[in-house]
């Protein structure tokens, strides 16, 4: 494929070649070879595909067919009820519900679910991911029907590794990223297994799943707060350096991090190791992350949607600890940019958006100190799955994965806006192109 009329970051007009793998030359006024598609940019901006360095595929896809039903949706638990009376099983006979926060109505039971819910088998998610309430129609499907509250971790594999994956939207998933120039995706669900994995990179294969794949697991290790054990997590990082693994540890909570970097300062660190979130970084965490050398992979995106909840549930004088960016930069930290969809919305660029303003749904500003420069957030999804820091650059060499967009780049950086792509090329091949 050939590229022309295409707008670097730079300000520099150039036509792009690329080969199957690699851009090939960079440059003015290359000829198209014998049966070379050419795609014109007309002087818009082209960039290095975005990926995004934390997303959960299978949850993301089944959310697409999910009934939503958080603070945004529902405000008590007789609209929950309604929402849940109107929706429709899915193609596994559940109705599958996520989103839900106690700001809507408390904490749910089963008994709270089985007087809002159908009688059929109903599972609702918390809004964290990290736990599911059934009703008891469901805890009777999945054979635990004497289940004293119906309130199951997401990560427990006796009780989740009975339910059918809904796989039939990853492909309606794949299309909404590649229309927001999504070319790679770092998959970060901690309990895949390896048909899972062969499973993913065999639709990449097939085209049904536009974006290149890599995943976490069995590297990534999600954290509670209940169950913090200190000698164990030291164990099992250290198990999985010795094997030559890296570490990608989830750390929501000021605890959780603590504890992580206590265990990876007795066991060393790899690499490659990463802390998924950073949702709360104490001051005085900051100079232990540089120092350890870990990547932090981050999602400012809930500041703009869960930021009014927390400037309620989080006292104020704590507001500067969460979702750090330009203080982890700011020291040297290694840091990308994710969306962890579906738990946060699955556009990169309103994450870019959130990084630069920190804009809550009511207009106030959540930590205005931690704000960061349009460029800077835009580069900070143009890394790789095993570099996720080291921006790509168009040039020779460089993967043919990119992202055509409709502007030049003043306009980009003002409006970091999904709107702008009109094409995405993953492995030298259009995947999308807009009408």
């Amino acid at each position: 494929m050939l590229i022309r009329n295409a707008t670097l970051l730079d300000g520099r007009t150039v036509d792009i070649r690329l080969d199957t793998e690699r851009i090939v030359e960079v440059g003015s006024g290359l000829s198209p070879h014998p049966d070379e598609e050419v795609l014109d940019a007309r002087l818009g901006t082209v960039i290095p595909g975005l990926h995004d360095h934390h997303l959960h595929i299978y949850s993301a896809a089944a959310a697409l067919d999910s009934v939503r039903v958080g603070p945004g949706q529902v405000r008590s638990i007789a609209e929950l009820a309604g929402v849940l009376t109107g929706a429709q099983p899915g193609d596994d006979g559940w109705i599958r519900a996520i989103g839900y926060h106690e700001a809507v109505a408390g904490p749910l039971d089963r008994r709270v679910l089985d007087e809002a819910s159908p009688d059929v088998p109903v599972r609702v998610q918390h809004r964290s991911g990290v736990l599911w309430t059934l009703n008891s129609a469901g805890l009777t499907h999945i054979g635990l029907p004497d289940h004293p509250d119906g309130r199951l971790r997401s990560a427990d594999p006796e009780w989740s590794g009975s339910l059918q994956r809904r796989e039939t939207r990853i492909s309606d998933l794949s299309a909404t990223l590649s229309r927001y120039g999504v070319t790679g995706i770092t998959d970060a669900t901690p309990d895949l297994d390896v048909g899972d994995v062969v499973r993913l990179t065999g639709m990449h294969r097939r085209g049904d799943l536009d974006q290149q794949v890599f995943c976490l697991a069995p590297g990534k290790r999600i954290l509670h707060d209940d169950r913090l054990d200190l000698t164990e997590l030291t164990d099992w990082i250290g198990a999985r350096h010795a094997a030559g693994g890296a570490v990608s540890i989830h750390c929501v909570t000021a605890a959780q991090l603590v504890v992580t970097l206590t265990a990876l300062q007795a066991v060393g660190t790899h690499p490659q190791d990463r802390i998924e979130h950073a949702a709360v970084v104490p001051d005085d965490a900051l100079d232990e992350l540089a120092a350890l050398g870990l990547t932090v992979v981050t999602q400012p995106n809930f500041v703009a949607e869960r930021g009014d909840q927390y400037r309620t549930d989080v006292p104020a004088g704590e507001h500067h600890e969460l979702w750090r960016l330009k203080s982890l930069l700011d020291a040297g930290i290694a840091t990308a940019l994710s969306t962890d969809a579906p738990f946060g919305d699955a556009d990169p660029w309103a994450t870019m958006r959130a990084a630069v303003h920190r804009t809550t749904g009511s207009g106030a500003v959540l930590g205005p100190d931690e704000r960061i420069d349009a460029a800077t957030a835009l580069t900070m999804f143009f890394g790789t799955a095993d570099a996720p820091t080291r921006a790509r650059t168009i040039e020779p060499g460089q993967p043919a994965d990119l992202c055509v967009l409709s502007a030049p780049p003043e306009q980009v950086l003002a409006e970091l806006s999904a709107d702008l792509v009109t094409a995405t090329i993953v492995e030298g091949n259009p995947v999308y192109r807009r009408r």
